[in-house]
């Protein structure tokens, strides 16, 4: 029997509401369905699977029940699989997950009628080198940052792209971002926004302590190096800001297109300058 796979969002109460309705729903159309150990644990059940295990089973759908949060996750957890998603905001601003509650079953039905969208949003990889062996490698859907930690001095960090120095800054860290992770840490670093489909890489330094240090947008198939070349008392590589590395003086983190890519399924019309305006107010008065 093919799957759709939930995942949800924590400490969203209201999930025990949403939940039986949605597994009615999947089994009444010959599916079955399995839940993250948190979606269970709204339904007070415990046979959960665990999210980094989901892709083992036959999965037709992902449906994120949450926020951008959630979805980053299993985004994560099905790259290689090409499964799309369903990301239905349950958060805040919900950037990326953009189909509203109150459009969960007209979507759902319009996936089964393959009348829906697929969106096809690049990923990043990435490698954490050291004394030139691979430690750990990862691939992220918006962005990998290095940042310092609880101590206020700076990183040196040294920038290569394809093996030719670009630039050599002091700055509280950089960001590698994806066109989709544009609008999210390395917008509030004064980045530039890239439409989805733009084939580019964003280089962006966090708070630099040059003033001349500005983003930079590279090609999609560049090969992009950060040198730890000084670092405080503590310095991390994050994954989209949800997994963690601490680096040492003289890592590398080398960063490429990933080979996989996600799919996000929404319904059909609007279009990525639609949600600019909508979430980010773009361009008001």
């Amino acid at each position: 029997m093919a799957v759709i796979a939930i995942l949800c969002k924590p400490q969203k109460p209201e999930l025990g509401a949403i939940l039986p309705g949605l597994i009615d729903w999947i089994e009444a159309h010959g599916r079955q369905a399995i839940l993250d150990p948190i979606g269970a644990s709204y339904l007070g059940r415990e046979d959960s699977v665990p999210r980094h295990r989901m892709h083992e089973h036959p999965t037709d759908l992902v449906i994120v029940l949450g926020g951008d949060g959630t979805l980053l996750a299993a985004a994560r957890a099905f790259a290689r699989t090409g499964t799309p998603i369903l990301s239905v905001n349950l958060g805040s601003l919900g950037f990326l997950a953009e189909v509203p509650l109150e459009q969960l079953y007209p979507t759902l039905e319009a996936w089964g009628g393959r009348d829906c969208c697929i969106d096809e949003r690049a990923m990043l990889h990435a490698q954490v080198r050291r004394q030139g062996a691979v430690l750990r490698d990862f691939d992220a859907l918006n962005d990998v940052v290095i940042a310092k930690g609880t101590i206020a001095r700076m990183a040196n960090i040294l920038v290569r792209t394809n093996g030719s120095e670009v630039v050599q800054f002091r700055a509280d860290g950089a960001i590698v971002a994806t066109p989709t992770g544009s609008t999210a840490y390395n917008l509030a670093a004064n980045g530039p926004i890239l439409a989805p489909n733009v084939d580019g890489i964003i280089i962006t330094a966090v708070c630099p302590h040059q003033l001349n240090v500005r983003p930079l947008v590279v090609r999609g198939d560049a090969e992009i190096s950060l040198t730890v070349e000084g670092v405080p008392e503590e310095i991390y590589l994050t994954v989209d800001g949800q997994e963690a590395v601490q680096l040492q003086l003289n890592d590398e983190v080398v960063c490429r297109r990933s080979q996989y890519s996600i799919r996000l399924l929404r319904m059909s019309g609007g279009s990525f300058y639609d949600v600019l305006r909508e979430k980010l107010k773009w361009g008001e008065q």
